[in-house]
């Protein structure tokens, strides 16, 4: 009696998934497609829809991207946000790459894990109440390392939030509450890596620093180019952190200092949900382009 394999009964040498399987896998796919349709598609489509329409619903073509391009608050709040990303960009892939090769590479278990879960816990106190808690590390007069800003010569809460101050300032509060969970996959990414080419490589008498810049930074390239797409589209989408600034500040943080702000103000000041629909539009299309560098440069969907 012949014996037929699964894989042989069907094209291509691959068996069909059971239709319990298939069932399966669509009843967990369901509940995130009807969440991405109604919270991710449909919103963003009805952006569309008001970005190239006045408020009586006629067609606008192009007057309220040029409306707002034309706004004397816009290239301000695109040069502050440009600024923010360039310095939390650049810090997030160099620390956190180095912070997770140098975790990575401690011996002592015990160590490895205490030292992921002190860099993790920032992150769950995120958002306002993230930003709650810089407003008294910013104040000299009530922060725990008032020392080190006075050395810096800062004697007031007001000159430490100086407009000229905030991008960094923006980019260590994001560091800080978002660099531990991406340190975490880095750690994860770097398990993948075969311990065999590791052990080769030390054989033939590579030390720490040859390793971490000959095999492991080019593995993690991928990595780095996803962390690199979610952080820029988290960062373009700065909000929280200038808004309770500018409140605890009585207005020395600009209310319109982020794209955010101003589409905050178009929309709920100005009663112009068209004009704060094309600044989300210019956001997504800049967003997606320097994306589009991260996936091109960093081989996202390219087989090794």
């Amino acid at each position: 009696m012949t014996i037929v394999s699964e894989a042989a009964r069907h094209p291509g040498g691959r068996p069909r998934p059971s239709s319990a399987r298939s069932t399966v896998s669509y009843a967990f796919v369901a509940p995130y497609a009807v969440l991405a349709t109604a919270f991710g598609i449909l919103p963003a489509l009805y952006a569309l829809y008001l970005a190239f329409t006045n408020g009586d619903g006629t067609f606008a073509g192009i007057g309220n991207f040029t409306k707002v391009v034309d706004d004397f608050r816009f290239l301000p709040a695109v040069g502050h946000v440009a600024w923010f990303l360039v310095i939390w960009l650049v810090s997030l892939v160099v620390l956190v790459t180095f912070l997770a090769i140098v975790v990575h590479g401690i011996g002592a278990r015990w160590l490895s894990r205490t030292l992921r879960l002190v860099f993790y816990l920032p992150g769950a106190v995120a958002g306002a109440s993230s930003v709650l808690l810089w407003l008294f590390v910013l104040d000299p007069t009530a922060s725990p390392v008032a020392g080190l800003l006075r050395l810096f010569g800062f004697d007031s809460f007001n000159q430490v939030i100086a407009p000229g101050h905030l991008p960094p300032i923006f980019a260590i509060i994001a560091f800080w509450t978002g660099a531990g969970g991406w340190i975490v996959i880095m750690y994860g990414a770097l398990n993948n890596i075969s311990a065999d080419v590791i052990e080769a490589a030390r054989i033939d008498g590579a030390g720490p620093v040859q390793i971490a810049w000959r095999i492991q930074l080019p593995l993690l390239r991928k990595w780095i180019s996803y962390m690199g797409i979610m952080s820029l589209a988290a960062g373009t989408q700065l909000f929280v952190e200038p808004q309770l600034l500018s409140q605890a500040s009585n207005a020395i943080v600009p209310n319109d200092y982020s794209l955010n702000q101003l589409a905050y103000l178009y929309a709920f000041q100005q009663n112009d949900f068209n004009a704060a629909a094309a600044i989300s539009l210019l956001l997504l299309v800049i967003a997606l382009a320097l994306s589009a560098v991260f996936v091109t440069r960093g081989g996202l969907f390219g087989r090794d």
